[in-house]
């Protein structure tokens, strides 16, 4: 493998930013990252143009890209949907269950082992979102409601038997939720509670079984008056008070511009803080691809969506999911807060890291991590991609 440093342009670290700095790699990892100096003429430069040199990012919640959805359980979908966020900066990739059946997400985990096993230049899937079947079916949002059901322990084990689950949801007000996160903490997994009505009595107990994180901030998920009119009176604390005043919760915003309003995501990042909020694209099938109808999940039964080109939106009239990748949520959540070039920057790569347990091997540009680094313009658009070394160059 060839030795780079990435050179005249601006390094960004999670605390600060280097001037005129550089980034050198021998073959997969990084030897050293400063102020720039003279190189030896054996090493290859990669020239910034003037532009930011940035850590990969790291995407813990995505379901499709290009036409393809990681739950057609197929190697070409997989590789796919890889390849499709790899040309928008996505170096580390949490391939993302829906609400199918067993068999369905079965396929899926194969489909998904198999092209762990066989790479390439990618998005390296650093393990799996165990996301849909245990959702509430009052919060189900655009995933097929014939999928949903209550966590069953004969299912899941065979789910985490896999050894693929890294991060793991489920409804905390589910029958079965309390074994499910159990066993998903026996597996180290990053243990989430999405798609939800619970309150914070339960999100308290869910919490002690190990639960640290909520997905998708404020969609699909409790609010005082949704509590209210499920559990009566007196009004009780929901997902939202119990992870805002909770300092070990983490939670994740959709910052396509759609999804939720600017002073939202400024209030999630005043609250949170850098280190507790990732930025996910919870990005469907119609990533890069034309307006028009597509299914959500599997490409024979997942629910129908209609893409905009700008957003997903169900029959009924909701939101189905985003139809952007990460450096579109990039340069949205830089634009219309108050949060730093390193804040953004560490929330869709080192925070995402951290809360799964990779942060050793990735999420930074630091000597001794995986080589995995982004050219990007002064607008934070993406102009070259490096996983573990080695460029991506888009089909």
């Amino acid at each position: 493998m060839t030795s780079f440093a990435f050179m005249n342009g601006t390094v960004v670290l999670p605390d600060g930013l280097i001037e005129n700095g550089m980034v050198v790699c021998d073959g997969s990892r990084i030897v050293s990252v400063g102020h720039r100096k003279r190189q030896a003429k054996t090493v290859e430069i990669v020239d910034a143009d003037g532009g930011y040199i940035s850590p990969g990012f790291v995407d813990i919640h995505v379901h499709g890209g290009a036409g393809a959805d990681f739950m057609d359980g197929t190697i070409d979908a997989v590789r796919t949907v890889c390849a499709a966020h790899a040309r928008h900066g996505i170096t580390t990739i949490f391939p993302t269950t829906t609400t199918g059946s067993f068999e369905q997400i079965m396929a899926m985990f194969d489909a998904c082992a198999a092209a762990k096993k066989r790479p390439g230049t990618t998005a390296s899937i650093a393990g799996i979102h165990l996301y849909g079947p245990y959702f509430a079916e009052d919060k189900v949002g655009c995933h097929s409601r014939d999928g949903c059901r209550t966590p069953n322990v004969a299912e899941f084990q065979k789910y985490f038997a896999t050894k693929l689950v890294r991060v793991a949801t489920c409804a905390a007000e589910l029958p079965g939720a309390a074994e499910f996160y159990t066993m998903a903490r026996r597996h180290q997994c990053l243990i989430t509670c999405g798609h939800s009505n619970s309150s914070w009595t339960e999100m308290l107990r869910a919490f002690n079984a190990g639960m640290r994180h909520v997905d998708h901030f404020w969609c699909a998920m409790s609010s005082v008056p949704s509590i209210r009119q499920r559990l009566n009176v007196p009004m009780q604390g929901s997902m939202a008070e119990f992870v805002l005043m909770n300092p070990e919760m983490s939670t994740e915003v959709i910052a396509d511009g759609w999804h939720l309003a600017p002073e939202l995501l400024e209030f999630a990042y005043r609250l949170k803080g850098a280190s507790r909020l990732c930025l996910v694209t919870d990005c469907n099938r119609a990533l890069d691809m034309p307006p028009g109808e597509y299914r959500f999940g599997h490409n024979h039964d997942g629910t129908l969506f209609r893409s905009d080109g700008l957003v997903g939106w169900a029959p009924n009239g909701s939101l189905a999911s985003s139809v952007k990748s990460m450096d579109h949520m990039v340069r949205h959540m830089k634009q219309c807060t108050s949060a730093s070039l390193p804040d953004v920057i560490r929330m869709a790569s080192l925070t995402p890291a951290e809360r799964t347990g990779i942060s050793r091997r990735t999420g930074t540009l630091e000597s001794g991590k995986q080589a995995d680094i982004l050219v990007l313009d002064r607008d934070l658009n993406v102009q070259r991609v490096f996983v573990k070394g080695r460029e991506f160059i888009a089909a």
